[in-house]
Order: structure tokens, then sequence, then C-alpha cells
């Protein structure tokens, strides 16, 4: 399944760490130049860039455009462009959450949320769409949330942003069916990284919940499987979808949620 992606250009939003600093990882194991795009530590960006281009043999760049502004997105892309010749594949992984009840919830934090959530997935996908027309092939995977599908309390935002990425997916796969372009969301439930951490820690504040509680009956209640999803599980998905085995699938909500959505 790898052998297909080798020397293929991959952007990664939001990549410089958690899920896609992972999803950046897979995707160079398969030969795929990367990307990579986010905050951080300098010195932790460029280990991880010089590790995956040293591991991989692989082209590997760091852009640090700040994904609320269309101009910054746009140089990203560009960046991308001059450095790899193109993008095939785009990850639009980048997002954050914030908890309040609606009526408390700060309105900057909400255009924030709309700005990183959703509206940066536009401009990146309107960026890199002529390209991959003109080359007859691309993937747009969009990394969604269990909260594209289903609302929580206190997550007003980020429900409301995840859903619009679900509703720019169809769009984007419907668009572009007939040009060898894929655009698929992904929809993690919980998923075992520091955003999570945070959030059991915000949900402990407004509730006054204990957090161990919290982490019992509010995240992990919600599968099933009383489990976390685990960020190399989500990555896979990417790398199979990007496969020559994930051609016929697009427009697809793909829940990795531990039954949440099955009930």
């Amino acid at each position: 399944m790898g052998n297909t992606l080798v020397g293929k250009n991959a952007l990664v939003t939001g990549s410089t760490s958690g899920l896609g600093k992972a999803i950046a990882q897979k995707l160079a194991s398969a030969g795929c130049h990367v990307m990579l795009n986010g905050f951080g530590d300098p010195v932790e960006i460029e280990a991880l860039r010089h590790e995956l281009h040293s591991s991989h043999k692989i082209k590997v760049d760091y852009h640090g455009a700040d994904l609320s502004k269309p101009a910054e997105i746009r140089a990203l892309v560009a960046r991308s462009i001059e450095q790899f010749g193109s993008v095939d594949i785009l990850v639009n992984n980048a997002g954050f959450q914030f908890v309040s009840p609606i009526e408390e919830f700060p309105e900057e934090k909400w255009d924030a949320m709309l700005a990183v959530n959703l509206s940066a997935a536009f401009h990146t996908t309107k960026a890199t769409l002529p390209g991959m027309r003109e080359r007859k092939w691309g993937r747009i995977i969009n990394i969604a949330s269990a909260h594209g599908l289903v609302g929580s309390p206190f997550k007003s935002a980020y429900v409301a942003t995840k859903h619009g990425l679900v509703g720019l997916t169809k769009v984007t796969a419907l668009e572009t069916a007939r040009d060898g372009i894929t655009c698929n969301a992904l929809c993690p439930g919980f998923v075992q990284t520091a955003v999570v951490d945070k959030q059991i820690d915000e949900q402990s504040r407004i509730t006054g919940v204990p957090r161990e509680k919290v982490l019992e009956e509010v995240l992990l209640s919600k599968h099933p499987t009383r489990e976390f999803v685990q960020i190399d599980q989500v990555a896979a998905y990417v790398l199979f979808l990007c496969s020559d085995a994930g051609a016929s699938t697009t427009g697809a909500m793909l829940s990795i949620d531990g039954g949440w959505t099955a009930i």
C-alpha cells in the first residue's frame, strides 16, 4: 500500500505535535515528502524535520503559517509547491478546543475557532485543488471528529465547526468526483493527546466534577469500548485513504470512535 505513495507531496496542518505529527510520520514512512505546519518550540520542530528527513530519506520542510489568516495559508501552500513542486495530499488537521456554556462563550474564541477549525480547510482546499485537477490525482483528508456527527454540552463552537467541516468534505468530494481526487472526513472519538487532557481539566473546572470522574463518566462513557482511540489508528486510516485501495472512498464520514456514534 505504501509504495503507491513514494514521491507524493503531502501538506499536513497542525503537524508539529499530537495527531498531526503522527500523520506526518506515517506519510513520511510511506515515502511522501512532507510540509510540516504548526506552532511549537523551534528547536523541537527542527528536530522533527531532521528526524523525518534522515529516517525516511525524503524532503521535509516547515512553514509556521497562522491558519487564522488566509494570506498566511496561501503562503503555506505556495511554499509547499515551491519546495516540492506540488501538493498531492492535503490533510486538514489543525484545530483547537474551548469548553464553555454558550451564554459565557467568549466571542473572540468563537471567531478564532471558526477560522482555524473550519475556514482554514476551505482556504487550503481552494489553493490546492487547481494543481490536483491538473494532475488528475489528489487526496484531501479533513480531520473532523465524532463531534462532526453528534453534539455535546459546552462545545458549541467545536461542534459547529466540525459539522461544517463534514459539509465542506461532502461538497468537495462531489465537485471533484471525476477528477481523480478524493475528499473524506475522519471522525475520531476521544484520542489520547495533550488536547484531550486539557479538555478533561476544563470539563472538571466547569462542572466541579473530579478529573478522574470526568474521564470515566464524561469522556470514555461515550465509547462503548471504554478505551481511547489511539493516535496511530487514525494515522493508519489516513495512509489507507491516500493509497490506491482508498481510491473509491470519497465523500465519506469515517467514524473511529469506539462505537460512540453507533448508539
